[in-house]
């Protein structure tokens, strides 16, 4: 039978609940329970804490292993190395040691007391005597839960239980004081609320509008890796409406906020911003599970779908009789893109990806009524290369008309496509399109070596092959004669 932890149960918090909660512990127990043991004999306190804890009473599976204790660093390896398959130094001037057992991993951390200096975000680390003193420290009441081990006693001085059964996030300490200490807290504040479903208390919104200025002391990498977490998350739009809410997204994604434009009487338009959080959601609803193509959450198509109209705001026009244009905002929004995920230290290959979907995602609208000729198909579908799936997907995202008609008539219009693109790959390997003649041979054909003009040869038979599909060596090299006949190289 799995142990209940009695000892310190709150009154208000029913045995059924905590049951159910160390019952989601159940597989890491044993190994849970052996550790606080170990550490009790040397005379020192162990207690599972934060994410691990909060998501047991949730029902969900963590798999993290955060534990604080009493002992000092030196102490905590001693009694790892004797524990662990392995065991290695996490970051020792912050009391961190992390050891391996069988398929476990698990930190844990001396008692902290830290104190920040306002200007940057690195602590001035003090090591701490008690654990209600650490759990002080943590940013929201539902992660400053711990159960002691070996016991299981439930420690919960701040009722962060009640307020995750109440879907409330509230900070243990003054939510100023708070996020005065560490201001990426209001980015996990904006992470919780996408990730958990849960509602900020109106002193830790005003809190955020106040000080959201100081995120700037905090690097551009963690303020990336807790907006990629958020975008994960299950419902990142409320998320990404706390952040433009409170002025935090004119600190981390400016581009989002300024899709807000004015609209009047006279010059009536769609709501950019609104558009993009439901072009946002119906991306997310088009994802394949771990077995698709694309395993979903997908960070490239998310990215895509809420950046995709951020050229508008520097592009639009009035014109004459009332009408709005954004001409060309595929191609600003591309750079913006690229430019701002440089910015966040995205690497290059996700911010390639992100900005070259923006700059394509108008391209379908060319379509109209299915009038495209082959070639057309074939560069729609080598522009996109593997990024075809995503470009479907933002593309059939992209849809927010209210005119069930117009709906119908572009969502007819991109299944005509696609299946003619299903055709065209069939017949022509087009995800393997290359020109008919590879280098070596043009370089014969021509009587050049390689280099800048044989690169330019190749250009133009892949366009040949484009434009007009297979056509064989012989056509190829015959097309490519005269088109030699006509380069200066030629006539040199």
């Amino acid at each position: 039978m799995v142990p209940v932890p009695t000892p310190s149960t709150p009154p208000q918090i029913p045995r059924e609940v905590l049951e159910d909660a160390v019952a989601h512990l159940a597989p890491v127990l044993p190994l849970l329970r052996e550790l606080g043991e170990r550490f009790s004999a040397k005379g020192h306190d162990l207690a599972l804490v934060g994410g691990p804890v909060r998501d047991a009473f949730l029902g969900r599976e963590s798999l993290d292993l955060d534990l604080t204790t009493s002992a000092g660093p030196e102490v905590t390896e001693e009694i790892l190395a004797a524990w662990g398959d392995a065991h290695w130094d996490m970051g020792r001037d912050f009391g961190t040691i992390g050891a391996r057992r069988g398929e476990h991993v698990v930190e844990v951390t001396t008692y902290r007391a830290d104190e920040y200096d306002g200007t940057t975000r690195k602590p001035v680390v003090a090591f701490g005597d008690t654990l209600e003193g650490d759990l002080v420290r943590r940013d929201f009441t539902v992660n400053a839960m711990a159960l002691r081990l070996p016991d299981l006693e439930l420690v919960d001085p701040h009722g962060g239980l009640v307020d995750l059964a109440a879907y409330r996030l509230r900070t243990p300490s003054a939510p100023e004081v708070s996020f005065s200490d560490d201001p990426l807290r209001m980015m996990r504040a904006a992470r919780f609320v996408a990730q958990l479903g849960l509602v900020p208390v109106p002193e830790v919104v005003t809190a955020m509008e106040q000080a959201a200025t100081t995120l700037q002391i905090v690097s551009a990498e963690r303020v990336r890796d807790e907006l990629v977490k958020l975008l994960l998350a299950p419902d990142p739009v409320t998320g990404l409406r706390l952040l433009v809410d409170t002025g935090l997204a004119e600190q981390v994604l400016p581009e989002l906020p300024a899709l807000q434009l004015e609209i009047d009487e006279h010059h009536r338009h769609k709501d950019v911003y609104e558009h993009s959080l439901t072009v946002l959601e119906q991306a997310i609803d088009l994802e394949t599970g771990p077995d698709g193509d694309v395993p979903a959450p997908d960070l490239v198509l998310r990215l895509a779908a809420l950046l995709h109209d951020i050229g508008k705001p520097p592009t639009r026009r009035f014109e004459t009789g009332g009408g709005v244009s954004f001409h060309h905002h595929d191609v600003v929004g591309a750079k913006l893109t690229a430019k701002r995920m440089r910015a966040l230290r995205f690497d290059k290959d996700t911010t390639k990806a992100v900005a070259r979907l923006v700059e394509l995602h108008l391209r379908f609208h060319g379509y109209g009524d299915g009038q495209w000729t082959d070639s057309a198909v074939r560069r729609y579908v080598t522009d996109a290369g593997p990024l075809l799936t995503r470009l479907h997907r933002l593309t059939r995202a992209d849809c927010t008309t209210r005119n069930q008609r117009k709906a119908r008539r572009l969502s007819h219009a991109y299944d005509d496509l696609e299946v003619r693109i299903e055709r065209l790959l069939e017949a022509e390997e087009l995800g393997k399109v290359r020109p008919e003649l590879d280098g070596h041979e043009i370089g014969e054909v021509l009587g050049i070596r390689p280099g800048p003009v044989l690169g330019r040869a190749y250009s133009y038979l892949l366009s040949v092959r484009l434009d007009e599909g297979p056509i064989g060596k012989e056509a190829a090299a015959d097309r490519l004669r005269q088109w030699w006949a006509q380069q200066p190289e030629h006539e040199g």
